[in-house]
């Protein structure tokens, strides 16, 4: 119960890896409270929650002031909410390339920003869900692979700003992992049998599951990695390690 007594505020807590964040935190003990914008798959999981949209202001603003309100404090905050799309520099439209943006790097920065007062209060951590996607660059992924690079340097800068605060600020880098990101946007058509290839694109010789990353992100969150920030850390079945196919 490493976590008793503290509050942590996730985002895409409806699905994947958020929602696995979510659960492995309150059995560890926190008052979770979970945010994304599917309230039935909330209400059925989290006591405490709110709809919110990760780019709108007044939304995510709503919701920290009820997490607040409620739980009287935040701890944690686990950037989750991300989308995923294909196409390269001629076949991405430009308001594909501002949806991605718009939700995986705007929507970091816009919870961060209203999250990051609370935890400076008591000091605390963030973990943002980047991709191995930052780490090299993969065909047909463009506007994918920018935001997650990008999002890997708003975690090293932010870490920096909130270091002499005691806010530790990480971000977690998968490769695949069995979420509905990929077929919820259709980026993949054949899930199975991508699922199936990807067994051969990871040296470990399989995909990772939600859960495995959600242990990785209560570590970096607990007092056993006070001492771990700014960090960019895989954990990709090797993934990373391979060349291009």
């Amino acid at each position: 119960m490493r976590f008793r007594d503290r509050v942590v505020f996730v985002t895409g807590a409806s699905s994947g890896i958020g929602r696995a964040c979510a659960v492995r935190f309150q059995e560890e003990g926190a008052s979770v409270f979970a945010v994304a914008r599917r309230e039935e798959r909330l209400r059925r999981t989290f006591e405490h929650h709110a709809v919110a949209d990760v780019r709108s202001q007044d939304q995510v603003g709503a919701a920290v002031e009820a997490c607040v309100g409620v739980l009287g404090r935040i701890d944690y905050l686990i950037n989750a909410a991300g989308v995923i799309g294909t196409g390269g520099i001629l076949g991405t439209p430009p308001e594909e390339w501002e949806r991605l943006f718009s939700i995986n790097v705007d929507g970091v920065f816009v919870v961060t920003r209203n999250v990051a007062p609370h935890l400076i209060e008591n000091g605390g951590a963030i973990v943002n869900v980047s991709s191995v996607t930052s780490l090299r660059p993969y065909g047909n992924l463009l506007a994918y692979c920018a935001s997650k690079a990008a999002v890997d340097m708003f975690t090293q800068c932010v870490a920096l700003e909130l270091a002499p605060y005691r806010v530790r600020v990480n971000a977690v880098n998968p490769g695949v992992v069995v979420t509905e990101l990929h077929t919820v946007s259709g980026a993949v058509p054949d899930y199975e049998a991508f699922l199936e290839r990807s067994k051969t694109t990871h040296p470990l010789g399989r995909v990772g599951q939600p859960e495995e990353i959600a242990a990785l992100c209560a570590f970096l969150c607990s007092d056993e990695a006070g001492w771990i920030t700014g960090g960019i850390h895989s954990i990709d079945g090797g993934r990373a390690l391979m060349s291009a196919r």
